[in-house]
């Protein structure tokens, strides 16, 4: 057995700091593409709403690691050559837009219906009720389940080290491999993975309290 070595921990810190990218990167791509998914779920025709409900139900029903092994093995036979960090991206991003969009319509749901009828009457088109009546409002019903979804977010990203991207879980593998301390590495790992997950669950929870969304 030997001694963790500055350089392996530099590895490691190295592996968090991926993991904090992939996190982000899975978080705005997701958001995003979440958004379009409330809205469409909320605002479309009945077709587009049986459509997307149909996307939320196969990208739930999917495992990620599924996800992520079709971006990466997947489109490369289909011409489609991707890095480890684009394909570890794009499928986090598709598997957290089907749970960030049915939050996000929960919360845009949860808004009165009488708050858009009165902006109705003052004349407000479509968008103007959406951008200054509706979506104010469910924005602080959004922001607490939406802090405390990041968690699971920075947890999956672990499952990227499947197609060969280093995050932190995938770091400890490596770096377990040439010091044969399993118990120290990776309980180094969780120590990092929760300096990472508790801040955020601490503050949804703050959120939660500040909002009075548990009350509503």
């Amino acid at each position: 057995m030997t001694s963790l070595t500055a350089p392996q921990l530099q590895f490691l810190l190295g592996g968090l700091a991926w993991t904090v990218v992939l996190s982000l990167l899975a978080f705005v791509g997701g958001g995003l593409l979440g958004f379009a998914v409330a809205i469409a779920r909320v605002y479309g025709p009945n077709i587009t709403r049986q459509l997307v409900m149909l996307y939320i139900k196969l990208i739930q029903g999917t495992p990620l690691l599924v996800l992520l092994s079709l971006a990466y093995f997947g489109l490369p036979s289909l011409g489609v050559n991707v890095e480890p960090l684009t394909a570890a991206g794009l499928g986090l991003s598709i598997y957290v837009s089907a749970y960030l969009g049915e939050i996000w319509r929960g919360c845009i749901e949860s808004v009165p219906k009488t708050q858009a009828e009165a902006a109705e009457c003052l004349a407000l088109n479509w968008g103007q009720r959406l951008i200054h009546v509706i979506l104010p409002q469910a924005l602080k019903i959004a922001t607490p389940p939406t802090v405390g979804f990041m968690v699971q977010i920075v947890k999956n990203t672990s499952l990227a080290s499947a197609i060969g991207f280093v995050e932190l879980a995938r770091a400890g593998q490596v770096i377990n491999n040439s010091t044969f301390q399993p118990f120290v590495i990776f309980m180094l790992v969780a120590a990092l993975y929760f300096a990472l997950c508790f801040p955020l669950s601490v503050w949804s929870r703050r959120l939660e309290r500040k909002f009075n969304v548990a009350h509503r």
